[in-house]
């Protein structure tokens, strides 16, 4: 059993638990401890878990990633107004090869799938996606990823699978599960021409960090259709998070990535969500904490709705164009929107409805000005491919 591998949450964290107040979320936790082993995972939403690998780091590690500080910052947090109840598996250590701790983390996040608890994973280094992203064989087909991201992380191609390459290896290795990618926070000079041209030639998506920080809501429809996220610390700028080489003076602000996580949250399809890349130092730490604190907050406001299932919930728009009509729908009560792609094979919808897929008012408004949205276009295109 994978879970058997987990190290439990060290002393220091617990003892500092115990001088917290009653409101704090680390009294609020079910914590995995060396006295009482695993928690019970019996209605548990989310479930915490660091994975301390990074052999497979681009830019190599000098030491190793300490997840415990992430948990004292976590832990001093006050809950919101949650009914979510939150565990804390520990750690899973290196192993005796890469590969080796690729089987743990795969295995443990497949059994966090199937008894529906979301896995918040905190990793040293990004390449964690890829046995993350594996978790979902045999649990679901047609996965769609999102990365919060500097980079695309296609790496060159015949190099092995590091923090800068794992993409690659997800988009090429059988069962080739990957239905969409979404890239959220793009920096042009941090991607060579190729990689941009390949994100177009596979229909992905790809929204550059100007885009996203001038309008925040055009990761959303993103987000709603992910089913995993993974958010690379490196997408957030250098004074918000660290002043070490691995960042950049351009990136998200603290607000704006916590509003993405929040989003992420919200989003009724997410099942997986990572945080990868952070550095061992005090403001690192606390911004990641609050980026969880944002995640879970989302997660206590899903709304589960879908145009194919209570119409009266919803506002039907016709749009005639050129080609075929385009037909939207706007929630009453949440004010999202999505749009009928008819072409999307049926193994990824129920029976033969079209495909819904999220979008913004915007998509719509451009449709009655006869642009058809570009994220409709590729969905279309992608699901005669």
């Amino acid at each position: 059993m994978a879970f058997d591998f987990l190290v439990p949450v060290e002393d220091k964290v617990l003892a500092h638990c115990e001088l917290l107040p009653v409101q704090a979320i680390g009294k609020n936790t079910y914590i995995h401890t060396v006295k009482d082993g695993l928690p019970v995972l019996a209605n548990a939403t989310v479930a915490i878990l660091g994975v301390k690998e990074s052999r497979n780091a681009f830019e190599k590690k000098l030491e190793k990633l300490n997840v415990s500080a992430i948990r004292l910052e976590f832990y001093k947090l006050l809950l919101g107004n949650w009914n979510a109840t939150i565990v804390d598996l520990g750690d899973i250590e290196e192993g005796e090869s890469v590969d080796d701790t690729y089987f743990v983390v795969k295995e443990i996040v497949a059994g966090l799938l199937e008894e529906n608890i979301i896995p918040i994973i905190l990793g040293a280094t990004q390449d964690i996606t890829y046995p993350a992203y594996r978790a979902f064989d045999g649990i679901k087909d047609m996965i769609n990823l999102v990365a919060v991201d500097s980079r695309f992380d296609f790496g060159i191609d015949d190099e092995l699978i590091s923090s800068h390459s794992y993409m690659s290896k997800i988009i090429t290795d059988k069962p080739n599960n990957l239905f969409n990618f979404s890239n959220i926070g793009y920096q042009s000079y941090f991607n060579a021409q190729e990689e941009v041209d390949l994100m177009e030639r596979l229909f992905f998506d790809a929204y550059r960090l100007g885009e996203i920080a001038n309008d925040l809501s055009l990761a959303e429809p993103a987000l709603r259709n992910a089913h995993m996220v993974s958010l690379d610390a490196r997408a957030i700028k250098a004074s918000e998070i660290s002043s070490s080489a691995n960042f950049s003076p351009n990136g998200f602000t603290g607000r704006e990535i916590c509003a993405i996580a929040r989003y992420a949250g919200i989003s009724d399809k997410v099942a997986v969500f990572g945080i990868y890349e952070m550095e061992n130092n005090v403001q690192s730490q606390q911004l990641i904490a609050q980026i969880i604190w944002y995640f879970i907050e989302g997660i206590n406001y899903r709304i589960i709705e879908s145009p194919h299932s209570k119409t009266d919930d919803f506002t039907k728009y016709t749009v005639p164009s050129d080609a075929e009509d385009l037909i939207f729908y706007k929630s009453l009560l949440t004010q999202r929107w999505w749009v009928e792609v008819p072409s999307i094979f049926t193994s990824h919808t129920k029976a033969n409805t079209p495909a819904l897929l999220p979008c913004t008012e915007q998509d719509y408004l451009d449709a009655c000005n006869q642009n058809i949205p570009e994220r409709w276009f590729k969905a279309y295109k992608k699901g005669f491919n």
